[in-house]
């Protein structure tokens, strides 16, 4: 495996890390602050917000740039934004920190994934890509369950000084191993084919599924921490392990959720996103037992997560013809999804409606998100009888984007 793939996906683990360690720790830096746990979670959405804004800008303005040059300053971004978040001395420089590093979160990526397939032979790129996005899910397992516990040990800034260490170590290797290579040259109507892609209502459908179903399992998940020590009368202690339980999920959801969406991937999204419902139906009522929320954690990690290789194969179905912009578009709908489930979680905790309040929200949120995928699949069919299809790709194209 090549150098440059690993030091990729170190990245990653540390942008995984950063984007999802301050949920086991809402409680500390919300004492820490003075601040109301809904306050703090603001943390989790002006950091969704911040990439869903950034990656999309970010990536258009560095266009011209060598790969390796943005993704080194991207780095660097990242680290001043978690050292920032480290030695804050008030809510405000620490939120500031949270934004600074969400900027380099979406472009990262975007960038990252070409350029991991081509550091290995055509044969291989797929694997190359999955091997980056490992990354992420590395940090999801073992990186932030670890965080969290490292911040209950020694003060929720320790974990934020860890991964500032991890950027580091993702610059050095990004900048040792990782070859320069030259801007791809775009035509002057590529900018206009890109736009072209979100001319049809299905990309835009596609779009809006993917806000509302990941938003519907953060909703939730983004007040875990108080939710399992308060209502389920769990130690402090146990929420790491918690946490390593929804990772599980997540990676095991990750298996189901690319298979499935090779078969039909309509129906298999409408199936995922109503299991979530129940899942989220059924929290309301396991989240006031240690074992019940054990499980029915594991469940929303998976069940959440299976549905998202569909979500992101739906969207470059429908815009294949140009995806980029529109891949880079629906990252960050589940960035917006994302802050949209805790705002909206952190206002019912607000408005009195207890910590359990969240888990409706993202069952509300997710019934929309079911709505919407049936309706466009029912648009689909009917455009598709009317003689003018609009029609997605191969399932060859499906499985490589899944692969």
């Amino acid at each position: 495996m090549p150098l440059g793939l690993l030091a990729l996906a170190v990245g990653g683990f540390g942008i995984g890390l950063t984007e999802f360690v301050i949920l086991g720790l809402l409680p500390e830096v919300a004492a820490d602050f003075s601040v109301s746990i809904p306050v703090a979670g603001h943390l989790v959405s002006g950091y969704a917000l911040s990439v869903a804004v950034g990656g999309v800008l970010v990536t258009a303005a560095t266009a011209a740039l060598r790969p390796k040059t943005v993704l080194c300053a991207l780095m660097v971004l990242f680290i001043l934004g978690n050292l920032l978040s480290a030695v804050a001395g008030d809510y405000a420089t620490m939120f500031a920190g949270r934004i600074v590093a969400a900027l380099c979160h979406g472009a990262f990526f975007g960038i990252g994934a070409v350029l991991a397939s081509q550091l290995v032979t055509p044969d291989r790129k797929a694997r190359a890509i999955s091997i980056m996005f490992a990354g992420l899910t590395i940090a999801n397992v073992l990186g932030v369950p670890m965080g969290t516990f490292l911040g209950q040990q020694l003060g929720w800034r320790s974990t934020f000084w860890a991964i500032t260490i991890v950027g580091i170590i993702a610059l050095a290797g990004l900048m040792a191993y990782v070859p320069a290579q030259d801007a791809v040259e775009r035509g002057p109507g590529q900018l206009r084919r890109e736009l072209g892609a979100f001319t049809s209502g299905q990309v835009w459908l596609s779009i809006l599924v993917t806000v509302f179903g990941f938003g519907a399992m953060f909703g939730a998940f983004t007040y875990i921490a108080p939710m399992l020590t308060e209502l389920a009368g769990m130690p402090a202690g146990a929420v790491p392990w918690m946490l390593v339980i929804f990772g599980v999920g997540l990676f095991t959801g990750n298996i189901i959720g690319g298979k499935a969406a090779d078969g039909n991937l309509d129906k298999s999204l409408v199936a995922l996103l109503s299991a979530l419902t129940v899942v989220l139906l059924v929290f309301t009522v396991t989240v006031h037992n240690p074992w019940g929320a054990a499980v029915t954690l594991f469940l929303l990690g998976a069940v959440g997560f299976a549905a998202v290789p569909g979500m992101q194969t739906r969207v470059l179905s429908f815009a294949h013809r140009a995806p980029t912009l529109a891949s880079g578009v629906n990252i960050s709908a589940f960035n917006l999804g994302n802050a949209i489930g805790a705002h909206l979680g952190g206002t019912t905790i607000a408005a009195g409606l207890g910590l359990a309040s969240p888990i409706w929200v993202g069952a509300g949120l997710a019934i929309i998100a079911v709505a919407l995928i049936a309706s466009a699949s029912l648009m689909l069919r009917r455009t598709n009888t009317s003689g003018t299809p609009e029609t997605a790709p191969s399932p060859v194209l499906t499985r490589k984007v899944l692969s």
